[in-house]
């Protein structure tokens, strides 16, 4: 969702990555790292802002030094994480591909990872509508034309739970393909399609919001109960979120749309449970110095970054210092529990299918996992 950096940004400026002296008197947190690397969305990207942000302030509080490694690719990002060459990833959706073992991680040298989150940022996603097409809720999209760019699994993945939340799924709706995430927005304003999936932030949007076309927001509606149910059946780091940035949305305008996470600080599950306590508690007691370098960087505060759910469990050693700060709620708790049961399942499955007779073929290899992996989700 990189074409949203625009508006994030706003007012924020560009900053290098923990190179600053600690402030006099600032001691360091026990634990914490001198020295670390973190991958990143693209310089530019609103992920990599964020990160520059706050390693700057591990750097003047701590004299934390950290390095940010940038890539274009999920591979890129989810790779040096897992081979210990990055301590953290800052990372979107493809957290949940890798720990689910889906799409590119799919293969003999994937499967499902053993990765776990620190802390998220809360982000939004909905299905975008013309306002001629009359689309307002989710149930209205069956039958329209809906702009999809098939490669975008990021995208893709997140449209699923909002045609679930109504009972429907891709069969239930007319798909115009386009060749990128930006070609689907730009159908709307020229009328070739009648929805997409977007963050609401998309700059894209402001020009369908002054189109002839006009704008609608799809809401899901909090009190929905089974929609959501259906929703996070069908994609389990999906919550609901009031948004209020973004094209026909205000502070006096909002929507109930869908959040999620991203950037998620994520590291292996098995990084030294003291470090990461440290390095939680380092990121969230700098938030003071941090939360105003761009205006999306107040979505970090530590109660609101530090609950469920995430594309992937929390890591112990951040479970420990969440608690400790009294962040921690009863229901994070429990989302803990079934992330934790659903991605030893998946491992556990992963391992006994791999030992067994499995397809030479790519592609026949992928749908024979992804067909053991829907069974064990069923179990669970």
């Amino acid at each position: 969702m990189e074409s949203t950096r625009r508006e994030f940004l706003a007012g924020g400026a560009a900053l290098t990555a923990g190179l600053a002296l600690p402030s006099i008197g600032q001691a360091a947190v026990p634990g914490l790292p001198d020295t670390m690397v973190w991958s990143t969305y693209d310089v530019g990207s609103t992920g990599y802002v964020e990160a520059s942000a706050i390693a700057d302030a591990l750097g003047k509080a701590h004299g934390s030094r950290v390095r940010l490694q940038n890539s274009g690719t999920s591979i890129g990002r989810v790779l040096p994480v897992v081979q210990k060459r990055a301590n953290y990833g800052w990372l979107a959706n493809e957290l949940y591909f890798a720990a689910e073992g889906l799409y590119e991680y799919a293969v003999p040298d994937w499967g499902p990872q053993d990765l776990r989150v620190l802390m998220g940022r809360r982000s939004s996603f909905s299905v975008i509508a013309t306002k001629v097409s009359g689309i307002t809720k989710p149930e209205d999209l069956k039958g329209k034309r809906f702009a999809i760019a098939k490669a975008n699994s990021s995208v893709n993945i997140k449209i699923e739970p909002i045609l679930a939340f109504a009972g429907l799924s891709w069969n239930d709706v007319e798909i115009v393909e386009f060749p990128n995430y930006g070609a689907t927005l730009a159908a709307l304003v020229t009328g070739k399609a009648d929805c997409a999936g977007a963050a609401p932030q998309a700059a894209k949007l402001r020009e369908l919001e002054a189109s002839p076309q006009g704008i609608s927001v799809v809401q899901l509606d909090p009190a929905n109960k089974a929609g959501w149910a259906r929703a996070q059946k069908a994609v389990p780091f999906v919550a609901p979120f009031q948004e209020t940035i973004g094209a026909g949305l205000s502070a006096d305008k909002p929507a109930w749309i869908m959040g999620y996470r991203y950037p998620m600080i994520t590291t292996l599950g098995s990084t030294d449970e003291r470090e990461v306590y440290a390095v939680t508690k380092a990121i969230a007691e700098s938030f003071d110095a941090y939360k105003d370098a761009a205006p999306i960087m107040k979505r970090w505060n530590p109660k609101e970054a530090s609950t469920g759910p995430m594309d992937a469990p929390f890591h112990a050693g951040a479970v420990r210092y969440l608690k400790e700060a009294g962040f921690w709620t009863a229901e994070t708790d429990a989302w803990q529990a079934g992330a934790v049961a659903r991605q030893n399942a998946l491992r556990k499955a992963w391992a006994a299918f791999k030992s067994g007779q499995v397809p030479a073929d790519k592609e026949a290899f992928a749908q024979a996992w992804l067909a053991r992996r829907a069974d064990v989700l069923k179990s669970l």
